[in-house]
Parts: structure tokens; sequence; C-alpha cells
């Protein structure tokens, strides 16, 4: 019986092993398809497995063996780790299962990375506004962005890209007057939240009916209880693109490219906030089409020009500043002239932004005869968190 077991133990082990070298030799084969040419796959400079975490994988696409001098012979030849385990190899040869590390450094290879799409219109005066407001996004966000910037002619110059978003799938846009508070990774993941009707995301444009202008002043139909404001709209663009919209021209249902023009015509006389408008009357109609996210997600002077009415901002800070009417740029609104110049004045380097929290402080302080001001801690809350974030991160994650 023994005997038995011995043999069956052996060709258990032997199959074992030519299975293994198998997978060995198509993973040989895998890698120098990926690279193009023949010869022992080298060693990746940000190796997922020994080389740490979400910024490794981040980097692992541009980076090579030079960006690591001395260990470019990690793990040259899967042959090593086959015929000898890991642990029975020095920690300077292989850190990991060679075998291992290569097959993640081929996964690493054929996947794609996720990229956020923002999108701004600038207009006029707006340069400086719209490169404050890319700046913020830029400093804490994880994932790559992907600006589109649509200009005015003699704004072409000053930005370098100009795309068309035909083949965009999702987007966020924003207006210039913008100023991200934590990673714009944030607000994208709302996407996933969506249920299968639901094709974009905004916020209600007031909390206190009391206050609000569509249900005091509006003379076309709006959205809920008190409209929506479109300075913060998330859009699931291939939903977009796909559905049929109700509307109160016609019994059929109209795409996007083809409501917007008539909705215009009919409503022209009674439009005061343009697209914002169009996009109440759109949505009064496909109210099932929209989720509404927090008032934290698009924080304005309305939610403290009379006393606080954000509750969300009020326990966990502002997402997303929103400085409409021009507050940046004059003194009705000093709480929020404070963060914006804080922001346009750091720069990219890490001590800048690590200090920007105490000089920003003490303006917000100069605030409190101001209702906003009042309550300025609501305006570094979520900042203070995501500077500390930032430096937890990875150096390559930054």
């Amino acid at each position: 019986m023994r005997r038995y077991l011995r043999v069956v133990l052996l060709c258990v082990a032997c199959g074992f092993c030519s299975l293994l070298y198998a997978f060995s030799q198509l993973a040989v084969s895998l890698e120098e398809g990926a690279d193009g040419g023949g010869g022992k796959p080298q060693a990746a400079a940000a190796s997922w497995l020994a080389g740490g975490g979400r910024g490794a994988v981040r980097g692992a696409g541009s980076a090579g063996p030079a960006a690591h001098p001395g260990r470019s012979d990690r793990c040259k030849d899967f042959s090593l780790c086959y015929w000898n385990p890991y642990w029975m190899l020095p920690s300077d040869v292989c850190g990991m299962n060679c075998f291992w590390e290569a097959a993640f450094r081929y996964s690493l290879k054929i996947q794609p990375v996720e990229k956020m799409h923002l999108a701004v219109v600038a207009c006029g005066e707006r340069l400086e506004e719209t490169m404050t407001m890319l700046k913020s996004a830029i400093i804490f966000s994880i994932k790559p962005l992907q600006f589109h910037i649509f200009a005015e002619d003699q704004l072409h110059d000053s930005f370098k890209d100009r795309l068309i978003l035909k083949e965009v799938d999702s987007l966020l846009y924003v207006d210039t007057d913008i100023l991200f508070l934590r990673p714009v990774d944030d607000i994208w993941s709302l996407l996933k939240k969506f249920n299968t009707t639901q094709i974009a995301a905004m916020a209600p444009e007031h909390e206190e009916p009391r206050i609000g202008w569509y249900n005091r002043f509006a003379r076309h139909p709006y959205y809920g209880k008190t409209g929506i404001n479109s300075g913060v709209m998330l859009m699931n663009m291939t939903r977009m693109r796909r559905k049929y919209f109700k509307n109160d021209m016609t019994t059929v249902r109209l795409r996007w490219g083809d409501i917007l023009m008539p909705l215009l015509k009919k409503y022209k006389l009674n439009i005061t906030w343009g697209d914002q408008d169009l996009l109440n009357i759109m949505f009064f109609h496909n109210p099932e089409s929209l989720y509404v996210f927090p008032c934290q997600w698009n924080y304005r002077p309305d939610h403290c020009i009379y006393g606080s009415n954000c509750q969300e901002a009020e326990e966990e800070g502002i997402f997303i500043l929103h400085g409409n009417r021009g507050v940046y740029h004059d003194d009705k609104q000093p709480a929020f002239r404070a963060v914006y110049e804080a922001l346009r004045n750091c720069s990219f380097e890490d001590d800048s932004i690590h200090s920007l929290l105490k000089p920003l402080e003490l303006e917000l302080q100069k605030t409190v005869h101001t209702y906003c001001g009042k309550i300025y801690k609501i305006f570094v809350k979520q900042l203070t968190k995501s500077i500390r974030d930032r430096y937890d991160r990875p150096p390559k994650e930054r």
C-alpha cells in the first residue's frame, strides 16, 4: 500500500512540476511578445509585488530597469525560480517568487489605466480662474485626469488640447469657478451609484426653499422643489447619447442632440440662467434620469449667506467649492476668496501644499464678521484631510 502511495505522490509531484514549467514558458513567451522582441525578460522597475502598491501600478507603464540601478538583475530568468524555490534564494536576487512577479508584470502591461475626464468651458477673462480650478483638480487626484477645455478663440493658445467628446464614456463638467477640496476620484466614484435609468448627477440649486430662485421666480418647468445647479455635473455620456427624452413639445421622445435647440426656441424668452435652465426643463420631464448628490459637492455662497443651510458640509466639510457670482474676485464673500487665493498662489511643490493650511486659517479667521466666515472651519475641514491623505500616499501616486 505504501509503495502505491509513493508512486501516486511521485506522479502528482511530476505533474505539478511539468505544469509549473509549462506555465513559466507560457509567461516567458507572453512577456517576450509584449516587449516586441526576443531575449530574456527583464524585471520591471516598479513591480507590483515587490515594489509596493498602487503607486507602482501607476508608474509601471513608463518606468524601466534604469530607474532603479542595481535591481535590473532581479528575476532575469524564470528557470532561476523554477529550479530554486524563492525562499532558498538570497533576498537581493528575488524578493518574491519570480514566476508570479513576472505574471503580474505582464498583467499590468495589458490592463488599461482608467482615466477621469474633466470638461470646462472658459470664456472672457476666465483664464486664471480656469487654471486655478485645474490645479486644484490635479493636486489631490489619484487616477489620471484628461481635460477637455472649450475656449474662445483668444484663449486657445493658453490651453494645449481641445478634444471632442464623441468617444468619451463618462465626463465631469464643471464651471471655471470650481475648486476641488478633495480628489476628483471621489466624485467620479458616484458613477457607480447610478441606477439603470440615471444618466447624470447634480446638486440642488437650494436647500432652503424660502431663498430659492426657481420656486419663486422661474417661468419654466424645473426639477424637484428648488431646481438643480449645473456648475458641477457628472455624466454617463454613453447613456446620454442613447436615451430618448420625454418633452412638452411632442409626444415623440427625442435624443439629446435633437431636443436642445427646440427647447431653446420654445423657452428663450423665459430663460435666465442659460444651459442650467434647459437642464432643469429636461429633468423636470425625465426625473428618473437624474442622480442628486448632496450640497457639499457643490457648495455656493447661498449655502451660508443668510446662515448655514448645508448640513452635510457642516458634518464633513466642503468637498467642492463653487464661487459663483464672482465672489473669488470681490469682497462680498471673503471666506470664498481666501480659499481661492490660497490655491491660486500655491505651487505643486510638496512644501507649498503642506504649508497651505496655516496661512489660510489665519485669513479665514478674519472673515468671521460674515455669515460664511462664522463657519470658516468647514472650508478647511475636508481640505485638511485631503492634504494629509496626499502625504500618506506613495510618492509615485501624488
